[in-house]
């Protein structure tokens, strides 16, 4: 993987191999995708202020989350579709992890399952539950974590709807986490009643919507493993979890994939990390593509960040190892960007290395990637085919 010089470059290689209905669930969001552009759009008007003459010689990357050593601020987000994009799915992503210090959140619809993926790869790992049954479900679900060994479980909160995510649509593309119908439909069943058996898939279909606090408090009690909450993007849901014994909060808005309209995450989270006042580690994801990136995050408060898109990127365009080479890249612009803006270790950043500006083009996904905006542009310019 090492003729992979740049980001950019595993950007066009991944787009090359896969197919276009793939790339587009990847890259989209939901509706008018303005949630997506929105997480851009926050880090994009953000401007570092560097600091000179501080004696940069030596870059401490490293970092903790829940006791865990990372050798740098950056973790798998869970992705549900990993296989689209790699065969060896979260295997893969679970090896690269343990090659360079990081970990992976497995989501509960990744593949393959969660105890074969611990059999393979021996680092540590955080179930994403994505809550899919009823209580004896999340009972199965959290007993199955805690025999896998997992370190801790990440509640995804965002997801109680699955949202319409047009690119999908117009390509007739279904993920595994699509649903079958819509929800008009099921909620004029909930209303009026159906058959036994449309009234018994439309309960089924909502067992999403009914988390509560209460199912929080029920698998922290049952795993008495760290609980993550995945999805807050406000104040006053962080207070919330902090006073239900929340060991991490995770602002996330799905990668602009759920909610439209909603804001960035980096916008949201100065309130979340004074919300949490230090009670709860804040991790982020959402538009996190490149080393300034990671590093805007840290200086607004976050322990560590995840990604998902570059994530899958990276796997499309080398699997496993790809996924290596990218963490090695995003090593090499954090430490370069630490260092030219005169912050030798993680801890020693904070808000007043950044200053809001304006940003330098309308938001868009591929904002960090330059070239490949104008050679997906060229490709997709009237008479040329996408790939």
């Amino acid at each position: 993987m090492v003729e992979f010089t740049s980001l950019q470059e595993m950007l066009l290689a991944a787009h090359e191999k896969l197919a276009p209905a793939t790339w587009d669930f990847i890259i989209g969001g939901t509706e008018a995708e303005s949630t997506l552009r929105r997480n851009r759009h926050g880090l994009d008007r953000l401007a570092f202020r560097p600091r000179v003459l501080r004696d940069v010689s030596r870059i401490d990357t490293s970092t903790t989350f829940l006791g865990h050593e990372l050798s740098l601020p950056v973790m798998m987000a869970p992705v549900g579709s990993l296989a689209l994009v790699d065969p060896d799915g979260a295997v893969a992503v679970a090896g690269a992890c343990r090659t360079v210090g990081s970990m992976l959140i497995y989501s509960t619809f990744a593949d393959p399952p969660l105890d074969v993926v611990r059999q393979k790869v021996d680092h540590p790992l955080v179930l994403g539950l994505y809550v899919r049954g009823d209580e004896a479900w999340v009972d199965q679900a959290v007993d199955e974590a805690v025999a896998a060994g997992c370190v801790a479980i990440a509640v995804v909160t965002e997801a109680p709807y699955y949202s319409r995510r047009e690119r999908d649509l117009l390509n007739r593309f279904r993920s595994r986490g699509s649903k079958s119908g819509t929800y008009a439909a099921t909620q004029k069943i909930l209303r009026e009643g159906g058959s036994p058996d449309a009234t018994a898939a439309a309960e089924a279909r909502m067992v999403t919507a009914r988390l509560t606090w209460d199912t929080v408090e029920r698998i922290r009690k049952r795993s008495n493993l760290p609980i993550i909450l995945k999805g807050i993007a406000t104040a006053e849901d962080a207070r919330m979890a902090v006073e239900h014994g929340v060991s991490a909060v995770y602002v996330s808005n799905h990668g602009g994939r759920q909610l439209d309209s909603a804001r960035g995450c980096i916008e949201a989270l100065p309130e979340i990390v004074a919300a949490v006042g230090g009670h709860a580690e804040v991790i982020l994801d959402g538009g996190i593509y490149r080393g300034t990136d990671v590093l805007k995050a840290i200086a607004l408060g976050a322990r560590a960040v995840c990604i998902g898109r570059l994530q899958c990127w990276a796997l499309a365009a080398g699997g496993e190892a790809g996924l290596v080479r990218a963490m090695e890249i995003l090593e090499e612009e954090i430490i370069i960007a630490m260092g030219l803006i005169g912050a030798s270790n993680l801890a020693g950043l904070d808000r007043s290395y950044l200053v809001a500006t304006d940003p330098i083009e309308s938001a868009h996904v591929l904002n960090p990637f330059p070239v490949v905006k104008e050679r997906l542009a060229r490709l997709t310019a009237p008479g040329k085919s996408e790939h």
